[in-house]
């Protein structure tokens, strides 16, 4: 049961950590009197990626069995391995573009390669939801969470976009 417990922990720290995201990030970006969206995503993005897709490929990899029951999925496929290796591979691209300062296009480019994944994702579990009856809260949550966080990307990503 120590399993269920710790994807509850994995489902909490990134719902958390969004929200700190947004709250430091917003901040960053209007400090000074003005407004500097390239902060606010060089210090959002990361954070977001890392953490949502970190967490994610951790969570289909170590505990498939698990996360796939309390979304209402199959489990044991290859394509659920593939799917947690993919979430890990934004992780840690994400990480070495931070850490190399490759500077806010590479952000950029793996922010919209991720946030293209979890559009396509909400819409997975969208379908699911409909087609399938699949209300658990893991599946439903995703489009809900996704349009949230582009909902909340949009004004600093149309701004640092009239900046380039």
């Amino acid at each position: 049961m120590y399993e269920k417990k710790i994807l509850a922990a994995f489902d909490n720290i990134r719902i958390l950590a969004v929200a700190v995201s947004f709250f430091f990030g917003y901040r960053i970006g209007f400090q000074n009197g003005g407004y500097n969206p390239e902060a606010q995503l060089h210090f959002m993005i990361p954070i977001i990626v890392i953490v949502i897709s970190g967490l994610t490929g951790i969570e289909g990899l170590f505990f498939a069995k698990f996360a796939s029951e309390i979304k209402g999925f199959e489990t044991g496929s290859n394509y659920q391995r593939q799917s947690a290796i993919s979430q890990l591979s934004y992780a840690f691209v994400t990480l070495l573009v931070y850490i190399l300062n490759w500077g806010i296009k590479a952000e950029l480019t793996i922010f919209f390669a991720f946030i293209f994944f979890m559009i396509c994702s909400a819409v997975n579990h969208l379908i699911d939801a409909v087609t399938r009856k699949n209300y658990k809260w893991q599946n439903i949550n995703r489009p809900i969470f996704a349009s949230l966080l582009v909902a909340g990307m949009l004004y600093p990503l149309i701004e640092m976009f009239k900046r380039l």
